[in-house]
């Protein structure tokens, strides 16, 4: 680990030590200062990954109680709560499809239909891998998509001239990259930002109505749709040849398909279980359509006020252990049939980021000692002076720093630390909090210049055929077009989508 790595995080645990012995930021609410102390060992330990991210989320379960923040129960149950269900359920649903690999045939449907002209090729691979980032995890996806790239670029280097076959290469291989962070945007699942947005929000505002899939997609997919373009354009002009002839044989693909073979009896029910889910997900709550309202499947249950998003996604996922498939690639028993194997099972189960998890739980956590601390209302009144700031303007800046604060840092730490501050400027300032917390949101997963920004990026990079100086030139572009993207559509979007006041 880099020296100035361990220095800043020392230098963060002094800060905090100083801060308890000598500091008051607010005498009517002592336990503001505490946890302000708290919140800067935890930022000093995600900024500078010090110590691992998860270790360092566990922080709040010793230091909380210990400094009087909080009882051990209340910060314990911040560790397991709807949202954290709800990740669970639908990680299981993507490591199924893993299992039975129907995640790479639906690339290889995808970029088959597309066709293998250079556009053609690149929007192919750039679908694919939004369309599985939706409901799946980003790495999963960028792990699966590169492998099946590398199978098309080795037959380009036979086809192609050296120079021409690498930089289609670094475009494909770019395209899966950004690709995964952009469709990630699109669902609550699809990136973990999205989740800490809606269990933070929920916990600052108890009162305010719960935020649905349906609403999440009306605001993050157009979004994610206009954002998708434009990296495809951009790679298009930037790496791909200008002619317009075909770049891999049509049967460098079909050969990646027929080895596969035909779908199994277990893929075709993981791909039920993965169309219900995204039908129960949006369809749970009422859909607003202008004049009038489609009411959701959950107001027909008598018990529909106790379910919630996370309930379904466990429900389905149970599911999965519970119903037997032949094997159809296992050994031929005595009986002269394949065994029967459960469509999951736990040893596939474990593959779950319980670092992730403890991540999630240590920034709700975080952000509930916020609030009931009154170190929010603190920050939000420190911050006044920025009421006479036009919307537009607060919201682009919030976009364009946490876009290249995410350069460096865990994109769901930035996303845990910065939301509950954002919430009460909001208030301080008299603008509905969605205003600033959803933006910050989506800026969040929206770093594509550095290798260690995100996970695809780390994985795209590894692949050996992208440089950092590729990266970065294109990436650069990027983050200044998702600043701009994200700030102009919020303000159209915001309003339609969740129904509240464009000026607060």
């Amino acid at each position: 680990m880099p020296p100035v790595r361990i220095l800043l995080f020392l230098f963060g645990l002094i800060s905090a030590a100083v801060l308890l012995a000598l500091g008051d930021l607010d005498p009517a609410h002592p336990l503001a200062t505490r946890t302000a102390a708290v919140a800067i060992i935890m930022a000093a330990g995600w900024l500078t990954e010090a110590i691992p991210l998860a270790v360092t989320a566990l922080l709040p379960l010793a230091l909380f109680p210990l400094l009087g923040v909080e009882k051990s129960s209340d910060v314990a149950a911040m560790y397991f709560n709807d949202t954290i269900i709800l990740f669970l359920g639908g990680f299981m649903i993507a490591l199924a499809m893993q299992r039975w690999n129907l995640h790479k045939r639906i690339a290889l449907w995808v970029m088959l239909s597309c066709g293998v002209r250079p556009g053609q090729l690149l929007l192919g691979v750039m679908l694919a891998t939004a369309l599985l980032s939706m409901w799946i995890s980003n790495t999963a996806t960028a792990m699966m998509m590169v492998t099946i790239v590398t199978a098309v670029t080795r037959s380009l280097e036979s086809r192609l001239e050296a120079r021409t076959a690498r930089q289609v290469s670094v475009g494909l291989l770019l395209g899966v990259a950004y690709a995964a962070s952009v469709g990630g945007l699109s669902t609550l699942v699809g990136t973990p930002p999205n989740l800490a947005f809606r269990q933070i929000y929920a916990e600052q505002f108890p009162s305010a109505a719960e935020i649905g899939f349906a609403q999440w997609m009306c605001y993050a997919v157009p979004v994610s749709i206009v954002m998708l373009a434009l990296t495809w354009l951009l790679l298009r002009f930037q790496w791909m040849p200008s002619s317009n002839e075909d770049l891999v044989p049509h049967d460098v693909l079909r050969e990646e398909l027929q080895a596969l073979g035909p779908m199994s009896q277990g893929e075709r029910i993981v791909l039920m279980a993965f169309v219900s889910l995204m039908i129960l997900w949006p369809t749970r709550t009422p859909i607003e359509f202008g004049l009038f309202t489609v009411p959701g499947w959950s107001d027909f249950i008598p018990t529909g006020a106790f379910i919630k998003d996370g309930t379904v996604a466990i429900t389905v996922s149970a599911l999965l252990f519970m119903i037997p498939v032949r094997d159809e690639k296992g050994p031929v028993l005595a009986s002269g049939h394949q065994g029967l194997v459960p469509i999951m099972d736990w040893e596939t189960a474990k593959g779950i980021p319980w670092g992730i998890v403890l991540l999630f739980g240590g920034g709700f956590a975080l952000a509930g000692a916020f609030s009931s601390s009154g170190l929010s209302a603190w920050i939000g009144n420190q911050l006044a002076s920025l009421q006479g700031t036009h919307p537009l303007l607060l919201v682009a800046g919030i976009c364009l720093v946490l876009t290249f604060l995410t350069e460096l840092t865990s994109n769901l730490a930035t996303a845990q630390m910065f939301l509950p501050i954002l919430a009460q400027i909001a208030i301080t300032i008299g603008v509905h909090p969605l205003l600033l917390m959803l933006p910050a949101t989506l800026s969040c997963s929206c770093a594509f210049m550095m290798p260690v920004a995100t996970p695809p990026n780390a994985i795209v990079m590894g692949s050996g055929h992208v440089r950092t100086t590729d990266m970065a030139r294109t990436g650069v572009v990027l983050n200044i077009l998702g600043v701009i993207v994200i700030t102009a559509l919020s303000s159209i979007l915001i309003p339609i989508a969740f129904g509240v006041e464009a000026n607060g």
